[in-house]
C-alpha cells in the first residue's frame, strides 16, 4: 500500500516551512499550556508574538461611532450586496486610495504614494512571497542582513525556491549592516555561481527594534543601483516608532538620489502599525510598472476580502482618527517599552537600545553556561520549561552571536507584563544563589545533567495536540519543547 505521504507533493511536505525551529517550538509550548491570570496562572506567557494590542480600544471606539462603515449593521447593510459581489484583483479604488494616504501619514507626510501602485497580498507573508515570485526565479538569491525575522525563511523561499544569502552583522556596531559586509556576501555568492537578484532589509528592524539612518539607506540604494539588483524594504513596523528619531522610508531616500527606481519596492501591512493581523492586509508598493502589473495578476491568490477593504477604506480616510491613533499608539508603546526595559535593568539585564517595534533584543549572554549556541539552547529551554516564558532565541533569527533573545512586550496587558518580570527576577536571583552556594563539582555535574536531560527530551515521541493553535505553527509535531 502506498503511504499517504507519498501521494503528496515535495513542496507541500518538505521542511521549507521551518516550523521545526526553536522559534515555532516556543509557540507550541505556549499553545499547550497558555497563561491565564486566573484560570492558569502558572502557564506559559506568550512573549514570542509581535502583536500590537495596546490600542484596540481606539479602533473599537471608532467602529462604535461609525456603524455605517460595516456592511453587517443596520446603518451599513445597504452596501452589503455591492461589497459582497465580485471584485477584481486591483482592489476597491477607495481602499487603495486610503492605504496610499495612510502610508504617507505614517511617514510624516514627507512623501506621497500613488494608489495605482498599491498591490494587495494576504498579509505581509503573502506580500513578501508575491514580490519574490515577481523578481526571482527558482535558485536565484537575495541578500538578507542578520539577525532577521525567522519566518523570512518560509515567506521568501519555501514555495518560490529562492535562496537567502545572510549578511553577517555583530553587536560591536549594534548589528548595523555595513557596505563591507554586503560586498563580502555578494562576492561570495557570485563566486559560488549564485545569481543574486537583490537585497531585502526590514526597516524598522525585526528583531532589533532599530531604524536605519539616512546615510545607511543611501548606501543601500547606491549598493543595489551599482549592481543593478533589486531592493525590497519591509516597512511593516513604520508606525511603531516610539522615541527619539523619526522613521525614514526608502521612499524619501529615492527622492533625494539619482537611482533606478525600477529596482525599489516596499512591503507594507496593517498587522503591526494598526494591530490588525487577522485582517490579512499586506501591500506591495513598487516603483516598477511591470512589477505592479505582474503583482496584480499574482495577487489573485491572496486578495483582501472586500468587506475588510470597505471597512478600512472608511477608517483610514478619517484623518483626525488616524492622526490621533498614531500619536496615542506611539505614546503607549513608549510607556510599555520603558516599563519593561526598566524592569529588566533591575536585575542587570540589558537590551540593545531601540526606538521602534513591539519587542526588545535582550542580551543574556552572561547567563549562558557556555558561550555557544548549545549554551543558548540550554538556557532557552530552561526559560520555556521553568520560567515559563515563550521568548525567541537569537539563533532562530540567524544571529551570529549566542545569548541574544527577542522578547515581545506589546501583546499583553500591564498585569501580564508584571507577571513576566516577576518570573524573570525570580529566575535571575535564584540562579545567582545557586551559583554562589553550589560547590564547583556539583555545578559542573548540574550543567552536564541539564544538557543531557534536554538532549534526551528532544527525542521524546507523542506530542499532544494543542487546544489552541497559533497561526504560525499549524502542526504541533515537533517534540523539541514540552512546557510543564
Amino acid at each position: 500500500m502506498v503511504s499517504g505521504g507519498q501521494l503528496l507533493s515535495k513542496i507541500a511536505t518538505n521542511e521549507g516551512h521551518g516550523e521545526n525551529s526553536p522559534y515555532f517550538d516556543g509557540w507550541k509550548a505556549y499553545d499547550r499550556n497558555p497563561f491565564h491570570p486566573t484560570d492558569n496562572p502558572d502557564g506559559v506567557i506568550q512573549m514570542g508574538l509581535a502583536e500590537n494590542q495596546l490600542s484596540f480600544d481606539l479602533i473599537r471606539d471608532w467602529i462604535k461611532q461609525n456603524p455605517e462603515a460595516s456592511i453587517c449593521t443596520v446603518d451599513g447593510v445597504h452596501k452589503f450586496k455591492d461589497t459582497a459581489n465580485f471584485q477584481d484583483y486591483h482592489g476597491l479604488p477607495e481602499f487603495r486610495k486610503a492605504i496610499a494616504k495612510f502610508m504617507g501619514m505614517v511617514r510624516g507626510g514627507r512623501v506621497t504614494f500613488d494608489p495605482d501602485r498599491v498591490v494587495m497580498g494576504g498579509g505581509a507573508t503573502g506580500a513578501n512571497e508575491l514580490i519574490m515570485f515577481c523578481l526571482a526565479d527558482h535558485g536565484d538569491a537575495f541578500l538578507v542582513p542578520t539577525p532577521y525575522y525567522p519566518a523570512f525563511d518560509r515567506d521568501l523561499t519555501w514555495r518560490t525556491g529562492v535562496q537567502i544569502i545572510p549578511v553577517d552583522s555583530c553587536s560591536s556596531n549594534k548589528f548595523q549592516v555595513t557596505k563591507n559586509a554586503l560586498e563580502a556576501a555578494y562576492d561570495r555568492a557570485q563566486g559560488a555561481g549564485i545569481n543574486v537578484k537583490g537585497l531585502i532589509i526590514a526597516n524598522p528592524s525585526n528583531p532589533l527594534g532599530t531604524v536605519l539612518e539616512r546615510e545607511t539607506l543611501k548606501d543601500l540604494v547606491s549598493f543595489i543601483n551599482e549592481r543593478n539588483i533589486h531592493l525590497v524594504v519591509d516597512e511593516i513596523y513604520a508606525a511603531t516608532i516610539f522615541s527619539s528619531s523619526s522613521f525614514i522610508s526608502v521612499a524619501e531616500i529615492i527622492e533625494e538620489m539619482d537611482c533606478n527606481r525600477n529596482l525599489i519596492h516596499i512591503v507594507y501591512s496593517l498587522s503591526k502599525d494598526m494591530g490588525l493581523p487577522g485582517f490579512r492586509v499586506g501591500i506591495v508598493y513598487s516603483y516598477n510598472d511591470e512589477v505592479v502589473r505582474c503583482g496584480r495578476k499574482m495577487s489573485s491568490f491572496g486578495l483582501v476580502s472586500s468587506q475588510t477593504q470597505y471597512l478600512l477604506a472608511r477608517m483610514l480616510s478619517d484623518e483626525e482618527f488616524v492622526k490621533n491613533f498614531l500619536a496615542e499608539s506611539s505614546r503607549r508603546l513608549n510607556k510599555r517599552h520603558s516599563m519593561f526595559t526598566k524592569g529588566l535593568e533591575q536585575v542587570r539585564i540589558n537590551c540593545l537600545k531601540g526606538n521602534a517595534g513591539l519587542y526588545v533584543w535582550m542580551d543574556l549572554h552572561h547567563l549562558l553556561k557556555e558561550p555557544t549556541f548549545d549554551g543558548e539552547m540550554t538556557l532557552w529551554r530552561v526559560i520555556i520549561d521553568q520560567v515559563r516564558l515563550n521568548v525567541s532565541p537569537g539563533c532562530s533569527f540567524h544571529c551570529k552571536e549566542p545569548g541574544w533573545f527577542r522578547v515581545c512586550f506589546a501583546n499583553m496587558d500591564d498585569q501580564t507584563v508584571e507577571a513576566a518580570l516577576k518570573r524573570i527576577r525570580a529566575f535571575v536571583c535564584k540562579g545567582k544563589e545557586d551559583h554562589q552556594e553550589m560547590p564547583t563539582k556539583n555545578k559542573q555535574r548540574w550543567q552536564r545533567n541539564l544538557r543531557l536531560s534536554f538532549s534526551a527530551r528532544r527525542f521524546e515521541e507523542g506530542v499532544k495536540s494543542p487546544h489552541v493553535m497559533s497561526p504560525h505553527s499549524p502542526i504541533p509535531h515537533s517534540p523539541l519543547v514540552r512546557a510543564k
